[in-house]
Formats: C-alpha cells, structure tokens, sequence
C-alpha cells in the first residue's frame, strides 16, 4: 500500500504482555531470550486483539483496490503468526463467485499502530477457476500449425534419439551414422515409432475407418500403395492414388476404398426401349394466316455521258 495505516490497540495489555514475550528473566535474575515462546510456538497462534479488531481499516484497504461495491461482509480472521493476522472479505464482483478479498495486517511488538502488509484477492473453496495453465509448447494439438508458424526446439524429445554415437576420443569427436545421405541429426526413436504407429493405425486412415469398412480389398493388395521403408513396412504405405480420399497420406496395410485398382463394380445391362408410338387420333388442323408479300420496289436507270 502507499502510505501504512494505523488504529489505537484495544488494550494496553496486549502491549505489556508482548514486552513480558520479547524479554525473560532467569532464577539469577540477567535478562535472557523469551522463555514462553517456544511453547507457544508448538500450537497455533492466537490472533492479535489489535490486529484483529482493525477491521475497518483491512475493509479501507480492500476498497482501495477493489472496484466501488465490490467488498462484501466480514468473512473472518485467520491469525498468521505473532501479531499477524488476515481479515477475509466476501468479494461481489462479477465472475469472482466463492473469492475473497484477504487483507493482511500486523503490528510492531510494543507498539500501538496496526500497519497494512498486504490485499489479495484469493479463491475459496467452492470458487470458480479457469483450468490450469499449460506451456504453448505443451497444449499446441496437431492442425494448429499455420503456415508462419514454427515450434521451438526440444532438445529432450522423447520421440527423437540421435544420428551418431559418441567415440572414445578425448575431444569427443563423433562418428557420424548418416543414413544413406540424408545426414539428420536425429532420427525418431523407438518411442517415438510406435507413437507414430499407433497414432496412424487408430486414425482415419487405419482399418477402422468408415471407408476401410465398407472396401472390398485392402490397401495391400492395391497398386497404388507404396510400402514404407525400414521397420515400418509391415505396417504401412501411402497412397498413390489420386481418386482416393488417401492420396498421399499414410495408410495401414489393411485400409481400405473405394477406389481399389483391382476391384470393379458390376455394370447392369442397358433396358430396351420400345418403339415410338405416334398419336394421330388428337390432331387438329391450324390454318396459318398468308405471310405479307414485301412491297416492290422502284426501278432506277442508270445514264453514262
């Protein structure tokens, strides 16, 4: 807060019996460390008259930082420690149903001023809570990439294991274990296979779908599918076909279409059309009007000198 405010402590008593805390006096009679407070220490603390009496002041500084109207009732007083405690206020304000605004206060030991520490606005038990926060890196889902778009580099993916392999050498050269000329980095591990497997073959384009269902032929036995390299050929291929709804994605070995280049579909024989039947007996004979003649035209003679 900008400026501390202050109220007169309910007693003077409070204020003797925290100097009694601060200083002990042993059997010889030298002063010494407090006594009590370790035993006190043990279970919870009570809270400070002063401090808790400074209501008004603890709703003042609530107001001062929430929107006008928006403090409600006096909810309670948690003590915090010695001469430490937080006042907690019902909070009104639009979408904060089950906060409380928690102003802390405290006092100085022997002293008459309760000082303002803190106002926060804190959530109940029975608050409502936007979900938890998670890292852009972490929530971003696949079709969220624009075409401007990069995602940062993860140096720990699970999914990727390196291209090389460590030597013995002391300047800890490494021995380069390109595959055949493409010379990644790294190269998708174990984990990260299967990830990949799986993601496919439960996808829209593994057996299970909607178009695999109702296919007369897997996608192994059509010409346009390409097998996969490496570990992945059992599995998968992609499409080649561009009358498929496949083309040039990734589909399991038992995906299916319509568009299968060895199957067909039976062609039915065209139906014979009778001869035309001319119907004579509702004809009506029209006289048509005779057409205007064009009117003649002039003759005109020519004259040469």
């Amino acid at each position: 807060m900008s400026e501390n405010r202050g109220v007169p402590p309910t007693s003077l008593d409070d204020v003797a019996k925290d100097a009694a805390d601060d200083i002990g006096i042993d059997a010889a009679g030298t002063t010494t460390r407090p006594a009590r407070r370790t035993a006190r220490a043990a279970r919870a603390p009570e809270p400070d008259a002063a401090c808790a009496a400074a209501v008004d002041l603890a709703r003042a500084a609530a107001e001062e930082d929430a929107e006008p109207g928006t403090v409600g009732a006096h909810l309670g007083v948690t003590a915090e420690g010695e001469r430490l405690v937080t006042h907690a206020f019902a909070a009104l304000a639009k979408g904060y149903r089950g906060w409380r605004w928690a102003v802390t206060v405290a006092r100085a030991p022997r002293s008459r001023t309760v000082t303002v520490c803190e106002v926060v606005l804190l959530p109940g038990t029975d608050a409502i809570l936007p979900p938890a926060w998670v890292p852009w890196q972490e929530r971003i889902a696949p079709g969220d990439l624009g075409p401007a778009d990069v995602l940062p580099y993860r140096a720990d993916d699970p999914f990727l294991a390196p291209g090389y392999s460590a030597t013995d050498e002391e300047d800890e050269d490494h021995a380069q274990l390109w595959e055949l000329g493409l010379g990644r980095v790294r190269v998708l591990s174990l984990e990260g296979r299967e990830a990949a497997a799986t993601r496919w073959y439960t996808g829209n384009h593994g057996p299970t779908a909607e178009e695999a269902l109702h296919a007369a032929a897997p996608c192994s036995t059509c010409g346009f599918f390409l097998p996969l390299a490496g570990g992945l050929r059992r599995a998968f291929g992609v499409c080649g076909n561009e009358w498929s709804p496949s083309d040039g994605r990734v589909v399991s070995v038992d995906h299916g279409c319509g568009a299968h280049s060895e199957t067909d579909v039976e062609v039915p024989e065209p139906m014979p059309l009778p001869e035309p039947i001319l119907d004579e007996t509702g004809a009506e004979a029209v006289a048509l009007p005779p057409r205007p003649q064009p009117a003649p035209q002039p003759e005109t003679t020519e004259t040469t000198e």
